[in-house]
């Protein structure tokens, strides 16, 4: 039975330890979600919807970039 007090509060502390890295952890993660979703708002405030194209269209290509 001794054993068993011992072997309680040998593990007492890391027990503590493991449950205060989980909650922070649990934290950092919503902050880091927050934070995405901040950042995706601010990027997509001057996104634009792509144009779709269909067989026929005609469209006007630049040719700058070629050699």
């Amino acid at each position: 039975m001794s054993f068993e007090i011992i072997k309680k509060k040998k593990y007492a502390k890391t027990e503590e330890f493991v449950k205060k890295m989980k909650e922070i952890y649990e934290k950092a993660k919503v902050a880091l979600k927050k934070l995405q979703d901040e950042i995706k708002i601010y990027i997509d405030r001057n996104r634009k919807e792509a144009v779709e194209y269909k067989i026929g269209d005609r469209v006007l290509l630049s040719t700058k970039d070629l050699t």
